[in-house]
């Protein structure tokens, strides 16, 4: 299956074993055993990572990496300057023989080999306060590193991804019985999830906002990241701080605030995303004020005064955006989001209507 990509890296007979690596649920992970004379290449390390980029979610996979090794790039300066170990601190894409941050196999896709970096855990579960803080200050550096790049100059890798306007006008659109799934039973889903949508529709005034408060001056267009879970930043085993950032496909222009309301919306929730019991679904005031110090004792004041406090409204709209999302996929029958059962994604979107409720509640002790 490997074997022209390992050809066009120069592995050929080098490569011990192949194993899938990682629980990522966009793109396919495989963790590579090198042959002690391919491991010198890679700074003495016999172990490294093979990527295949999904076309379906990337259109323009060589965009995205032409983002990343700009990124990188830059990242790895910061890092010298500030006596880090650029090594470890960020992504190292391998070139191909051909020179190019990856290679394109005979049916068409893309693929990408990455340094492996030992020593540091990604944890998929926010334990406590203590790992959510580190992670924070993970991203806080990630983007004061970032505030002097042109984040204009990068390619949109998924165009309006956080177009909160659009995400609420495609909702909106998936409404009527005629645009809607049905159930194996033939009822409608625009119909089974009528209090869902009107629940949103009574919201519209947050499609708006950041675009707004953009108008306005009040927020910056930043390089950002898109994707600020838990297990996107690598925590060092022996020093138990935050290291690497990770995951970079979704690197693109954006607002700072979104980067922040993402890690509250999935850490500083004291419920799974699908839990179908919302009683045990709250707002952790404790949780979301630890992600906060963490986040702004990195960042310095690389942000605005305007920036800093608008970001609990980042928060606020990337749930109510992300519900969107959910909800928005259930009708249209599940085609984006993978689900485990038919109502799976309903369910996804209530927990992020009552943890948008535990936010707007909540609201004055948040800022």
């Amino acid at each position: 299956m490997f074997e022209e990509i390992y050809k066009a890296y120069g592995l050929n007979g080098k490569v011990l074993s192949a194993k899938p690596f990682g629980n990522g649920h966009i793109n396919d992970t495989v963790l590579l055993r090198l042959t002690e004379e391919a491991a010198e290449k890679y700074g003495g390390d016999d172990l490294t990572v093979l990527q295949k980029i999904n076309k379906y979610v990337f259109k323009k996979p060589w965009e995205l990496m032409d983002n990343a090794m700009r990124i990188t790039e830059h990242l790895r300066k910061k890092i010298a300057e500030n006596g880090g170990d650029v090594s470890r601190e960020t992504l190292t894409f391998i070139p191909a023989l051909s020179g190019e941050s990856f290679t394109i196999d005979p049916d068409g896709e893309y693929w990408r080999i990455v340094k492996y970096i030992g020593g540091a855990t990604c944890y998929d579960e926010v334990s406590g306060e203590k790992i959510f803080k580190e992670a924070a200050r993970g991203f806080g550096r990630f983007q004061r590193y970032l505030s002097d790049f042109p984040a204009d100059s990068l390619y949109e890798t998924i165009p309006n991804f956080h177009n909160t306007r659009s995400r609420f006008n495609n909702l909106i659109n998936a409404t009527t019985c005629e645009a809607a799934a049905r159930d194996e039973g033939g009822a409608c889903r625009a119909e089974r999830a009528a209090r869902e949508i009107a629940f949103y529709k009574e919201r519209e005034h947050y499609a708006d906002f950041e675009a707004e408060e953009y108008k306005k001056g009040s927020l910056k267009l930043r390089v950002t990241h898109n994707d600020t879970k838990l297990n996107n930043v690598m925590i060092d085993d022996a020093t138990g701080k935050a290291l690497c950032v990770l995951d970079l496909d979704t690197v693109m222009p954006g607002f700072a605030i979104n980067d922040f309301g993402d890690a509250i919306r999935f850490g500083a929730s004291t419920a799974a995303e699908d839990e179908t019991d919302l009683s045990k679904v709250e707002l952790s005031i404790s949780m979301y004020k630890a992600f906060e110090e963490g986040f702004l004792e990195e960042i310095g004041d690389s942000l605005s005064e305007s920036e800093l406090k608008l970001m609990p409204a980042g928060a606020r709209n990337i749930i109510f955006e992300q519900g969107m999302r959910f909800l928005t996929d259930y009708l249209m029958g599940d085609v984006y989001f993978k689900v485990d059962y038919p109502e799976h994604n309903l369910v996804r979107a209530r927990t992020h209507i009552k943890l948008l409720e535990e936010v707007e509640n909540k609201w004055d002790m948040l800022s």
